[in-house]
């Protein structure tokens, strides 16, 4: 009797041992996953903070950091906060790859919030390879096209696509019985020169002549010989593919020799800075924006303003806020799937249809195949001396347009 006695006390008290064994692992693994849900999700910034591209870098990584204090705010991303980690590339690629290898090899980020053309292009593979999603500001149409450029994503319809929205209003809105006449004014620089093959070929298929073509650098000072042989032609409309400066001495220019034509812009050829460079000569132009103007009746301006304590932002600091609205987004699914990794993210990215950042930008939707964000373009005009919104111009997704 002593003996089973004995030998049933001996079996509760391994019980009870394996029960505390278990509680405790239990616990350990609990106190892990709360450590993990509460751990920062780290982004690095690479944008031109200084260099001959900082006066538009900087709004945008202000409309960068808006987004990230915003989504904190809110929360985080289901719990975790975003530590975001913002350096100057200086409009440098070997500056912007080294500060990339620390935020990747040392920090490890999980993602980038990108900026310019040079240093995006000189990032394409090597983003692949270490499997790191790059949210860039540099709106090439070929970055679209993942066979090409597959961990690369923006907000904003690409530079061709903006530019064929835009022949697509105005050939809409034409009355005359005769083909309208355009002209395209380019810097000589990857950046002016991406969308013009395919403006072109855009602006053949839909009816338009193109009677001339010239080229304007970005620190040009006067662009009168440059016009010259195009105000013969009298063309109705002409594209600038430039900067807010140049495109403030082209307008210049083209009044002071008398040229009576339409001029617009892409994304990065006007803000509001325009009216302040032209004076009244900006007035009647057009430009193509992928965001709201500050101010603006939609849903996300009063997020924007409680931010900056209604201090006006320039439109180039909404796209950014819209950056990190849409990274957001894909964070907290692919955390809600599992983990959340650079190749996860990705994946996630791929699966937004019709996602709307609170009306600051044209809806936007991602494809395995196929990164453009949309089809639109908000069209605005100086009216004023202010960006007065016209219309969002949606074409469709034409398979032949992916990369063009």
């Amino acid at each position: 009797m002593r003996v089973g006695n004995s030998i049933t006390a001996v079996c509760i008290l391994l019980l009870a041992g394996l029960m505390l064994v278990g509680c405790g692992g239990g616990d350990e693994k609990q106190a892990a996953t709360s450590k993990q849900a509460a751990e920062p999700i780290k982004v690095g910034g690479l944008v031109d903070l200084s260099g001959p591209t900082s006066s538009v870098g900087v709004p945008y990584a202000d409309g960068l950091k808006g987004g990230v204090e915003y989504i904190n705010k809110q929360g985080g991303i289901n719990g975790r906060p975003l530590e975001f980690d913002l350096q100057d590339t200086a409009y440098k690629v070997q500056q912007g790859l080294s500060l990339y290898k620390k935020m990747v090899n040392t920090d490890h980020v999980v993602c980038i919030q990108g900026f310019g053309s040079a240093v995006t292009e000189a990032l394409v593979r090597t983003l692949a390879k270490d499997m790191v999603p790059n949210l860039s500001a540099s709106y090439s149409a070929h970055l679209t096209d993942p066979k090409v450029a597959p961990y690369n994503f923006f907000i904003a319809a690409d530079y061709t696509t903006q530019l064929r929205a835009a022949l697509k209003y105005f050939k809409d809105n034409w009355t005359e019985t005769r083909a309208p006449k355009v002209a395209f004014i380019y810097p000589d620089h990857p950046y002016g020169l991406a969308p013009i093959p395919g403006g072109k070929e855009y602006a053949k298929e839909i009816g338009f002549e193109i009677v001339g073509e010239a080229n304007v650098a970005l620190n040009a000072i006067d662009a009168t010989t440059e016009l010259l042989p195009i105000k013969e032609k009298a063309p109705d409309f002409c594209w600038i593919g430039g900067t807010t400066p140049s495109t403030s001495v082209i307008l210049k220019s083209a009044k002071n020799i008398g040229m009576d034509t339409v001029f617009f812009t892409d994304i990065w050829g006007t803000d509001e800075t325009l009216p302040k460079l032209a004076g009244s000569d900006a007035n009647g132009s057009f430009s193509n924006q992928a965001a709201a103007v500050y101010g603006q009746d939609v849903p996300g301006m009063k997020a924007i303003m409680e931010i900056t304590n209604n201090q006006p932002q320039m439109t180039h600091y909404m796209r950014g806020f819209v950056s990190i609205l849409v990274m957001a987004e894909g964070m907290k699914r692919a955390l809600a799937n599992g983990e959340l990794t650079g190749e996860t993210l990705k994946t996630s990215l791929e699966t937004l249809r019709e996602y709307d950042p609170m009306g600051l930008a044209p809806l936007i939707s991602y494809y395995p195949d196929d990164h453009r964000p949309n089809m639109a373009v908000f069209l605005y005009t100086i009216k004023d001396g202010k960006l007065t919104f016209v219309k969002e111009q949606i074409l469709e997704r034409r398979e032949d347009w992916l990369g063009h």
